[in-house]
């Protein structure tokens, strides 16, 4: 065996070791919560949720013609929350800023249908409108959702509506529908009728500023601004978690230089 031959078979033992000396690849730790929704404790979470609430709220008003911008958006809103929700439950810092890439590409969208929405006439602009106009601080918010997601003891039924639905109705069905405040009784129904009872609201957080809202108090400026602090939450959250890859990165690196120093070949 020529030394070349047996340098190479020493550097190659040497690998090995190396190899097997080396130690795992340092999971995040601070990616372990102790409750499986540890997620409400995030403001960039609770401005996301209550940005869904008000986009439902006011999408409900929409003409049946507009049912595409009311699905699309909904749906985005929606995202913004679940993908916050499902990154935070990822197993490394990685995986939660991916999801958080994608919560924030919800957000861009929901804010484009709110500009579009107000261009095409179908959202009120009312310049100095806020948030603090309808009442809602967004920190007791945050308080109010965080104590809705705690299991509580059935309520009253909520409120209800009847509709009138003509049997014989199909083209323009939503347009010859009525409406009562009370339950009719038999005798005020026509005979070529059927009675249709719906809650008006299924939820409440026990947040008044929320529970009676009323949609057309909504504006294009309220809208923006939920998105822009939701948005800035989301950057910082992002930020951080960077910040801690970087870290974990680093230690990794570290150790690994480490054990590369300690362990040799030793003939």
């Amino acid at each position: 065996m020529t030394l070349t031959q047996a340098q190479v078979i020493a550097d190659n033992v040497e690998k090995t070791y190396r190899e097997l000396a080396a130690a795992a690849k340092p999971q995040a730790r601070s990616r372990i919560s102790h409750t499986p929704n540890g997620y409400i404790h995030l403001v960039a979470w609770s401005n996301a949720s209550l940005l869904r609430v008000l986009v439902v709220r006011y999408t409900l008003t929409l003409h049946k013609s507009q049912y595409r911008t009311r699905i699309q958006i909904d749906d985005a809103s929606r995202s913004t929350v679940a993908n916050i929700e499902e990154g935070f439950a990822r197993p490394t810092t990685k995986e939660y800023l991916n999801f958080l890439g994608f919560s924030q590409a919800s957000l861009i969208e929901v804010k484009g249908d709110i500009q579009r929405l107000r261009q095409d006439g179908l959202l009120a602009s009312l310049p100095g409108s806020s948030l603090g106009s309808l009442g809602i601080d967004l920190g007791d918010w945050h308080e109010a959702l965080k104590a809705s997601m705690i299991s509580r003891a059935p309520t009253e039924p909520a409120p209800s509506k009847v509709l009138q639905i003509p049997l014989n109705s199909s083209k323009g069905f939503y347009r010859n529908l009525e409406e009562f405040t009370e339950s009719p009784s038999a005798s005020t129904v026509p005979h070529n009728s059927t009675i249709l009872q719906t809650p008006l609201i299924s939820y409440t957080f026990l947040y008044n500023p929320v529970d009676n809202l009323r949609p057309q108090d909504l504006t294009y400026e309220i809208f923006i601004e939920l998105v822009n602090k939701t948005d800035w939450h989301l950057r910082k959250l992002v930020i951080s978690l960077e910040d801690k890859l970087a870290r974990d990165q680093k230690f990794y690196q570290v150790e690994q230089a480490r054990i590369r120093g300690n362990v040799s070949w030793r003939r």
